[in-house]
């Protein structure tokens, strides 16, 4: 009878060693979980990513305006650069013009004006198209210097 039971707990301790790992299904089943997981989260950070963009782009067009405007004013008669580049807006205005974050590119500047450079557009392309900004801009009149392809723009005081 002793026998027996030392049969029967050897037998109980070899089912206990084979029962400790997962099976292969289940361990795809959890790899393919995680992959949809990460799948998702890439997908909300693109979204993220082209927001955080266009909030450069943005704050990029403002600082030009800014430079843009004390340029203005120091000039005798009152004018806009033809061109913006560091050589037109020199250090004293702007160290380094800003680009496009995604594509390095210049913004489009235009300047116009009756004689002189005394009006400007400077614009930019969001890439999310669902910006409030844009329905603002779209639902304000022309700009002087007429209204720009790109999506979200600046212009002169």
């Amino acid at each position: 009878m002793s026998n027996v039971k030392c049969q029967m707990s050897k037998l109980k301790t070899k089912n206990l060693k084979l029962n400790k790992g997962f099976t292969l299904i289940e361990l795809l089943v959890v790899i393919a979980i995680i992959g949809i997981l990460a799948a998702m989260v890439l997908v909300a950070l693109s979204g993220a990513r082209a927001k955080a963009r266009d909030a450069t782009r943005k704050s990029d067009l403002r600082q030009i305006k800014s430079a843009l405007e004390l340029y203005y004013n120091d000039q005798n008669p009152q004018a806009y650069p033809a061109t913006i580049t560091a050589a037109d807006l020199d250090v004293t205005y702007m160290k380094t013009i800003p680009t496009d974050p995604k594509t390095a590119v210049a913004y489009t500047y235009a300047p116009c004006g009756t004689g002189s450079n005394t009006d400007y557009v400077l614009s930019a392309a969001l890439e999310n198209l669902k910006d409030s900004d844009i329905a603002k801009k779209l639902a304000l009149p022309a700009p002087t210097c007429g209204r720009p392809t790109a999506n979200y723009w600046v212009q002169n005081d």
